[in-house]
Protein backbone atom coordinates (compact mmCIF):
# COMPACT_ATOMS: atom_id res chain seq x y z
CA UNK A 1 0.00 0.00 0.00
CA UNK A 2 2.84 2.20 0.96
CA UNK A 3 4.37 1.90 -2.66
CA UNK A 4 1.42 2.26 -4.26
CA UNK A 5 0.52 5.44 -2.55
CA UNK A 6 4.29 6.55 -3.42
CA UNK A 7 3.91 5.83 -6.93
CA UNK A 8 1.04 7.98 -7.03
CA UNK A 9 2.87 10.85 -5.18
CA UNK A 10 5.75 10.55 -7.83
CA UNK A 11 3.52 10.17 -11.09
CA UNK A 12 1.40 13.24 -9.47
CA UNK A 13 4.55 15.52 -9.57
CA UNK A 14 5.94 14.19 -12.90
CA UNK A 15 2.67 15.24 -14.72
CA UNK A 16 2.55 18.41 -12.41
CA UNK A 17 6.41 19.29 -13.58
CA UNK A 18 5.57 18.54 -17.58
CA UNK A 19 2.87 20.82 -17.39
CA UNK A 20 4.90 23.91 -16.32
CA UNK A 21 7.43 22.41 -18.59
CA UNK A 22 4.37 23.08 -21.33
CA UNK A 23 3.23 26.16 -20.34
CA UNK A 24 7.02 27.41 -20.27
CA UNK A 25 7.31 26.79 -23.54
CA UNK A 26 4.42 28.16 -24.99
CA UNK A 27 3.88 31.96 -25.32
CA UNK A 28 1.46 33.66 -23.82
CA UNK A 29 -0.84 36.09 -26.21
CA UNK A 30 0.78 39.19 -24.26
CA UNK A 31 4.45 37.65 -25.50
CA UNK A 32 3.54 37.03 -29.06
CA UNK A 33 1.85 40.40 -29.68
CA UNK A 34 5.28 42.15 -27.96
CA UNK A 35 7.27 39.92 -30.59
CA UNK A 36 5.08 41.16 -33.53
CA UNK A 37 5.17 44.80 -32.36
CA UNK A 38 9.16 44.15 -31.96
CA UNK A 39 9.37 42.67 -35.84
CA UNK A 40 7.33 45.31 -37.28
CA UNK A 41 10.10 48.11 -35.84
CA UNK A 42 12.70 46.74 -38.47
CA UNK A 43 12.73 47.80 -41.93
CA UNK A 44 14.91 46.07 -45.18
CA UNK A 45 17.83 48.03 -46.50
CA UNK A 46 20.28 46.84 -49.00
CA UNK A 47 23.94 46.94 -48.37
CA UNK A 48 27.42 45.70 -50.80
CA UNK A 49 29.52 43.54 -49.01
CA UNK A 50 32.00 40.91 -50.19
CA UNK A 51 31.13 37.49 -51.40
CA UNK A 52 33.58 34.29 -51.69
CA UNK A 53 34.75 35.92 -54.82
CA UNK A 54 35.72 38.98 -53.68
CA UNK A 55 32.96 40.58 -55.61
CA UNK A 56 30.35 43.29 -53.75
CA UNK A 57 27.04 41.71 -53.89
CA UNK A 58 23.79 43.58 -53.17
CA UNK A 59 22.36 41.85 -49.45
CA UNK A 60 19.64 42.74 -47.46
CA UNK A 61 19.30 43.68 -43.38
CA UNK A 62 17.18 44.33 -41.16
CA UNK A 63 17.30 48.11 -39.45
CA UNK A 64 15.76 50.01 -37.13
CA UNK A 65 17.22 53.61 -37.69
CA UNK A 66 14.09 56.12 -38.94
CA UNK A 67 15.78 59.59 -39.88
CA UNK A 68 18.76 59.62 -42.69
CA UNK A 69 21.47 60.60 -40.10
CA UNK A 70 20.87 57.10 -38.04
CA UNK A 71 19.77 55.05 -41.03
CA UNK A 72 23.75 55.74 -42.57
CA UNK A 73 25.72 55.38 -39.12
CA UNK A 74 23.36 51.64 -38.83
CA UNK A 75 24.18 50.25 -42.53
CA UNK A 76 28.31 51.73 -42.33
CA UNK A 77 28.14 49.72 -38.83
CA UNK A 78 27.29 46.27 -41.34
CA UNK A 79 30.38 46.77 -43.84
CA UNK A 80 32.74 46.92 -40.58
CA UNK A 81 34.70 44.12 -39.26
CA UNK A 82 33.38 42.71 -36.55
CA UNK A 83 31.23 45.70 -36.47
CA UNK A 84 28.28 45.85 -34.11
CA UNK A 85 26.06 44.59 -36.72
CA UNK A 86 27.96 41.78 -37.46
CA UNK A 87 25.12 39.76 -36.47
CA UNK A 88 22.72 41.29 -39.32
CA UNK A 89 25.01 39.85 -42.33
CA UNK A 90 23.37 36.88 -44.18
CA UNK A 91 25.60 34.04 -45.27
CA UNK A 92 27.81 34.07 -47.56
CA UNK A 93 28.90 37.59 -47.06
CA UNK A 94 31.45 39.91 -45.16
CA UNK A 95 32.16 43.31 -44.64
CA UNK A 96 34.88 45.27 -45.96
CA UNK A 97 35.64 48.29 -43.57
CA UNK A 98 38.63 47.92 -41.20
CA UNK A 99 37.66 46.75 -38.01
CA UNK A 100 38.76 49.99 -35.85
CA UNK A 101 36.53 52.22 -38.18
CA UNK A 102 34.75 54.91 -36.70
CA UNK A 103 32.49 57.02 -38.34
CA UNK A 104 32.72 60.49 -36.62
CA UNK A 105 30.02 62.03 -38.56
CA UNK A 106 27.52 62.79 -41.04
CA UNK A 107 26.13 65.86 -42.65
CA UNK A 108 23.28 65.71 -44.80
CA UNK A 109 23.51 68.29 -47.28
CA UNK A 110 20.51 68.05 -49.95
CA UNK A 111 21.06 64.92 -52.15
CA UNK A 112 24.77 64.55 -50.74
CA UNK A 113 25.76 62.38 -47.52
CA UNK A 114 29.42 63.96 -45.97
CA UNK A 115 30.82 60.80 -44.06
CA UNK A 116 33.90 61.45 -42.00
CA UNK A 117 35.89 58.26 -40.95
CA UNK A 118 38.92 57.91 -38.68
CA UNK A 119 41.96 57.23 -40.14
CA UNK A 120 41.32 53.05 -39.66
CA UNK A 121 39.35 53.72 -42.98
CA UNK A 122 42.67 53.31 -43.95
CA UNK A 123 43.80 50.04 -42.70
CA UNK A 124 43.07 48.07 -45.77
CA UNK A 125 44.91 46.62 -48.22
CA UNK A 126 45.67 48.24 -52.13
CA UNK A 127 43.61 45.80 -53.65
CA UNK A 128 40.54 45.83 -51.50
CA UNK A 129 40.74 50.05 -51.60
CA UNK A 130 38.95 50.55 -54.14
CA UNK A 131 35.91 48.22 -53.18
CA UNK A 132 35.71 49.79 -49.72
CA UNK A 133 34.90 53.04 -51.54
CA UNK A 134 32.61 51.35 -53.95
CA UNK A 135 31.01 49.55 -50.62
CA UNK A 136 30.21 52.55 -48.96
CA UNK A 137 29.10 54.35 -52.20
CA UNK A 138 26.81 51.74 -53.58
CA UNK A 139 24.97 51.15 -49.78
CA UNK A 140 24.82 54.62 -48.60
CA UNK A 141 22.80 55.79 -52.36
CA UNK A 142 20.52 52.94 -52.04
CA UNK A 143 18.92 55.71 -49.87
CA UNK A 144 15.74 56.83 -52.10
CA UNK A 145 17.15 60.60 -50.70
CA UNK A 146 21.05 60.11 -51.09
CA UNK A 147 22.26 60.25 -54.73
CA UNK A 148 26.12 60.81 -54.23
CA UNK A 149 28.87 60.93 -51.06
CA UNK A 150 31.83 62.85 -49.70
CA UNK A 151 34.15 61.15 -47.80
CA UNK A 152 37.24 62.94 -45.35
CA UNK A 153 39.19 61.31 -42.90
CA UNK A 154 39.53 63.00 -39.79
CA UNK A 155 37.86 66.33 -41.10
CA UNK A 156 40.70 66.26 -44.23
CA UNK A 157 38.82 65.11 -47.79
CA UNK A 158 39.78 61.71 -49.57
CA UNK A 159 40.44 62.33 -52.79
CA UNK A 160 43.46 59.74 -53.44
CA UNK A 161 43.64 56.21 -52.18
CA UNK A 162 46.76 56.43 -50.35
CA UNK A 163 48.05 52.75 -51.16
CA UNK A 164 46.96 52.42 -54.88
CA UNK A 165 47.32 56.40 -55.52
CA UNK A 166 44.06 56.27 -57.54
CA UNK A 167 42.57 59.41 -57.56
CA UNK A 168 38.67 59.84 -56.65
CA UNK A 169 35.87 62.65 -56.86
CA UNK A 170 35.56 64.88 -54.09
CA UNK A 171 31.64 64.11 -54.87
CA UNK A 172 30.97 60.67 -55.65
CA UNK A 173 27.68 59.27 -57.24
CA UNK A 174 27.18 56.09 -58.64
CA UNK A 175 28.76 56.82 -62.07
CA UNK A 176 32.12 55.51 -59.85
CA UNK A 177 31.18 51.94 -61.16
CA UNK A 178 31.04 48.80 -58.98
CA UNK A 179 33.24 45.56 -59.50
CA UNK A 180 34.31 47.21 -62.59
CA UNK A 181 35.75 45.63 -65.83
CA UNK A 182 37.57 46.91 -68.20
CA UNK A 183 37.42 45.24 -71.69
CA UNK A 184 38.58 48.30 -74.21
CA UNK A 185 40.62 48.40 -77.41
CA UNK A 186 40.36 52.04 -77.84
CA UNK A 187 40.39 54.91 -75.85
CA UNK A 188 37.70 56.31 -77.63
CA UNK A 189 34.01 55.90 -77.96
CA UNK A 190 34.13 54.14 -74.41
CA UNK A 191 30.41 53.28 -73.04
CA UNK A 192 29.99 52.14 -69.14
CA UNK A 193 27.28 50.28 -68.31
CA UNK A 194 26.34 49.07 -65.51
CA UNK A 195 24.58 44.96 -65.58
CA UNK A 196 23.45 43.07 -62.56
CA UNK A 197 24.01 39.22 -62.62
CA UNK A 198 22.19 36.49 -60.20
CA UNK A 199 24.96 34.87 -57.69
CA UNK A 200 23.56 31.89 -55.18
CA UNK A 201 25.08 31.06 -51.93
CA UNK A 202 23.69 27.86 -51.01
CA UNK A 203 19.47 27.66 -51.52
CA UNK A 204 19.43 31.82 -51.56
CA UNK A 205 20.30 34.26 -54.83
CA UNK A 206 21.17 37.17 -54.88
CA UNK A 207 22.34 39.76 -57.37
CA UNK A 208 25.81 41.34 -58.79
CA UNK A 209 26.51 45.04 -60.22
CA UNK A 210 29.57 44.82 -63.08
CA UNK A 211 30.58 48.02 -64.36
CA UNK A 212 31.62 47.38 -67.63
CA UNK A 213 33.76 49.89 -70.15
CA UNK A 214 33.21 48.91 -73.44
CA UNK A 215 33.90 50.33 -76.80
CA UNK A 216 30.76 50.08 -78.10
CA UNK A 217 28.23 52.95 -79.40
CA UNK A 218 24.62 50.73 -79.13
CA UNK A 219 21.98 52.01 -76.61
CA UNK A 220 23.07 50.95 -72.89
CA UNK A 221 19.64 48.41 -72.76
CA UNK A 222 20.81 47.08 -76.35
CA UNK A 223 24.04 46.00 -74.59
CA UNK A 224 22.69 44.24 -71.35
CA UNK A 225 19.87 42.45 -72.84
CA UNK A 226 22.55 40.89 -75.69
CA UNK A 227 24.93 40.32 -72.70
CA UNK A 228 22.56 38.48 -70.83
CA UNK A 229 20.94 36.82 -73.57
CA UNK A 230 24.34 35.84 -74.64
CA UNK A 231 25.73 33.62 -72.12
CA UNK A 232 24.10 32.41 -68.77
CA UNK A 233 26.96 31.37 -67.00
CA UNK A 234 29.39 34.92 -67.58
CA UNK A 235 32.27 34.54 -64.91
CA UNK A 236 33.27 34.35 -61.35
CA UNK A 237 29.83 32.00 -60.70
CA UNK A 238 27.38 35.06 -61.63
CA UNK A 239 24.85 33.46 -63.91
CA UNK A 240 21.98 35.08 -66.01
CA UNK A 241 18.75 33.48 -66.03
CA UNK A 242 17.46 35.38 -69.40
CA UNK A 243 16.61 32.19 -72.26
CA UNK A 244 19.43 33.01 -74.95
CA UNK A 245 16.65 32.98 -77.93
CA UNK A 246 15.23 36.39 -75.96
CA UNK A 247 15.43 39.13 -78.38
CA UNK A 248 14.37 42.65 -77.26
CA UNK A 249 12.31 43.76 -80.48
CA UNK A 250 11.90 47.64 -79.48
CA UNK A 251 12.28 50.13 -76.65
CA UNK A 252 10.89 53.40 -75.51
CA UNK A 253 11.16 56.18 -72.84
CA UNK A 254 7.97 58.15 -72.74
CA UNK A 255 7.28 59.96 -69.50
CA UNK A 256 9.43 58.73 -67.19
CA UNK A 257 8.86 55.13 -68.14
CA UNK A 258 10.54 53.00 -70.37
CA UNK A 259 9.26 50.26 -72.04
CA UNK A 260 10.83 47.41 -73.25
CA UNK A 261 8.96 44.88 -75.88
CA UNK A 262 10.64 41.54 -76.15
CA UNK A 263 9.50 37.97 -78.26
CA UNK A 264 7.58 35.15 -76.47
CA UNK A 265 11.03 33.82 -75.59
CA UNK A 266 11.36 35.52 -72.48
CA UNK A 267 8.66 33.97 -70.80
CA UNK A 268 9.32 30.91 -68.91
CA UNK A 269 7.24 28.22 -70.21
CA UNK A 270 6.58 25.81 -67.44
CA UNK A 271 4.51 28.30 -65.61
CA UNK A 272 3.98 31.34 -68.65
CA UNK A 273 5.24 33.82 -66.53
CA UNK A 274 8.64 35.48 -66.67
CA UNK A 275 11.33 34.57 -63.84
CA UNK A 276 11.41 37.15 -60.78
CA UNK A 277 15.89 36.26 -61.57
CA UNK A 278 15.42 37.89 -65.00
CA UNK A 279 12.74 41.11 -63.85
CA UNK A 280 14.80 41.85 -61.28
CA UNK A 281 18.23 41.87 -63.29
CA UNK A 282 16.68 43.87 -65.76
CA UNK A 283 14.93 46.38 -63.65
CA UNK A 284 18.39 47.03 -61.53
CA UNK A 285 20.12 47.58 -64.41
CA UNK A 286 18.03 49.92 -66.04
CA UNK A 287 17.46 51.52 -62.59
CA UNK A 288 21.49 52.24 -62.86
CA UNK A 289 21.79 53.11 -66.23
CA UNK A 290 18.58 55.14 -67.11
CA UNK A 291 16.92 58.14 -64.84
CA UNK A 292 13.41 56.74 -65.00
CA UNK A 293 10.97 55.59 -62.26
CA UNK A 294 8.87 53.12 -64.27
CA UNK A 295 9.63 49.67 -66.44
CA UNK A 296 7.58 48.27 -68.23
CA UNK A 297 7.62 44.68 -69.87
CA UNK A 298 5.83 43.53 -72.86
CA UNK A 299 5.61 40.26 -74.49
CA UNK A 300 4.59 40.04 -78.37
CA UNK A 301 3.30 43.57 -77.84
CA UNK A 302 1.11 43.07 -75.02
CA UNK A 303 1.86 44.98 -71.60
CA UNK A 304 3.07 42.12 -69.38
CA UNK A 305 4.70 43.41 -66.28
CA UNK A 306 5.14 47.00 -64.69
CA UNK A 307 7.97 47.90 -62.31
CA UNK A 308 8.46 50.65 -60.14
CA UNK A 309 12.36 51.32 -60.19
CA UNK A 310 12.58 54.71 -59.00
CA UNK A 311 10.72 56.11 -56.06
CA UNK A 312 9.97 59.95 -56.90
CA UNK A 313 10.96 62.18 -53.75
Amino acid sequence: MLKIHILKRILISTAALFAIFVIYLIPNNNDIYVSLDIKDDFKKEYVYLLNDNNLLGRASVYVTSENTNDLISELIDVLIIDGKKESSIPNGFRSILPSDTLLNGVIIDGNKAKLDFNFHLLDISEYLEMPMIESILYTITEIPSIDSIEISIDGVPLTKLPKSNINIPKVIDRDFGINKIYNITSLSGITKVVEYYVAKYNNNHYYVPVTKYINDSKDKIKIIIEDMVSSNLYEQSLMSYINSNTKLVNSTIEDDTMKLFFNNSIMNFDDNDILEEVIETISLSVKDNYDVSNLVFYVDDKEFYKSVIKSIE
